[in-house]
């Protein structure tokens, strides 16, 4: 049973795309967004939803002084209006000093304390628990303050999207292109090696896929990882209201963030560069079974040096 749920799973974290996809647009996208005057409405009333852990009054100093900051990135298992575990967890830095973005992929396997519950559990599991309490806001709560004492670090905003927005996201950036390392196919695409163009429901495809890969679920997050850069480059030269109109009303029905309209200008103006550089990096561990289910134990060693990667 573990091991369905596991495949499962499986095929849901390319969601996180999306999320990502929204800070790009925000970060490196066209001025007309300026011009969008129902974004505001959209962003504030929509998709703006504040959580307790984070103080608010500090991010924005941060902002104010242009410092790095940190974003968690979570895909939801979940499709619609369902609500399921953050099956995909990213933390990304972006500093402006050097224009320089960090991703660090923690697999949804690793074992490390639920904060709130008092007990070690996967650590996909911190959003759900939090979401059984009082809804998405609990949810990414718990989850932030779970990755939050695993690394020793401090997240300044969070990002939540579902299922339902990747294929929508990459569809209305109209197609990205990806540098392939694995000829493979799925029996509906061919994905051969080299520079490939895919639309979105290929890019769900190629993000899926994790038994033709030799590597694994290593190789499946290096995937993960080409198609964010795709979608990084494509991003940056969309630049005319309809794409940024279909955009925002994806966003509106699969996103929520505790970022509000004000600080997504201040991305807008002084975190655009970031782009330039991407350093990304997945934590890494041992698989092991605790009572007949899987888990990822990471080292101490291990969670250091991702703190030191984002607390630089």
């Amino acid at each position: 049973m573990e091991r369905r749920r596991r495949r499962k799973k499986g095929r849901t974290w390319a969601k996180i795309i999306g999320a990502i996809i929204f800070l790009i647009v925000l970060g490196i996208g066209s001025y007309a967004f300026y011009l969008y005057h129902s974004a505001k409405k959209l962003v504030n009333e929509d998709i703006h939803n504040p959580v307790d852990v984070i103080d608010t009054s500090l991010t924005k100093k941060k902002l104010s002084r242009t410092e790095p900051i940190n974003v968690l990135l979570l895909g939801i298992d979940a499709e619609g209006d369902q609500v399921g575990r953050s099956d995909a967890i990213m933390v990304m830095q972006l500093d402006p000093t050097n224009d320089e973005m960090t991703i660090v992929s923690i697999p949804r396997d690793t074992r490390t304390e639920i904060v709130g519950k008092g007990f070690e559990d996967k650590i996909n599991h911190a959003f759900a628990f939090g979401v059984n309490e009082c809804g998405v806001p609990c949810g990414a709560n718990m989850a932030i303050a779970t990755v939050e004492n695993l690394l020793d670090i401090n997240i300044d905003y969070y990002v939540s999207m579902n299922m339902d927005g990747l294929v929508e996201l990459v569809d209305e950036l109209g197609t990205i292109t990806v540098n392939n390392n694995t000829a493979w196919s799925d029996g509906t695409y061919d994905f051969p090696e080299g520079v490939i163009e895919m639309d979105g429901k290929k890019t769900k495809a190629y993000v899926r896929m994790r038994k033709q890969d030799p590597s694994g679920d290593f190789g499946r997050t290096q995937r993960q990882r080409k198609v964010i850069e795709g979608i990084i480059q494509k991003g940056a030269s969309v630049g005319s209201l309809p794409h940024l109109t279909g955009m925002m009303d994806v966003l509106g029905k699969n996103m929520s963030t505790n970022m509000d309209f004000d600080d997504m200008k201040a991305l807008f103006s002084d975190y655009r560069d970031t782009r330039k550089n991407i350093n990304e990096y997945m934590m890494q561990g041992n698989g092991t079974m605790i009572d007949g289910i899987y888990y990822l134990i990471v080292s101490d060693d291990e969670i250091q040096k991702v703190h030191d990667m984002l607390t630089k």
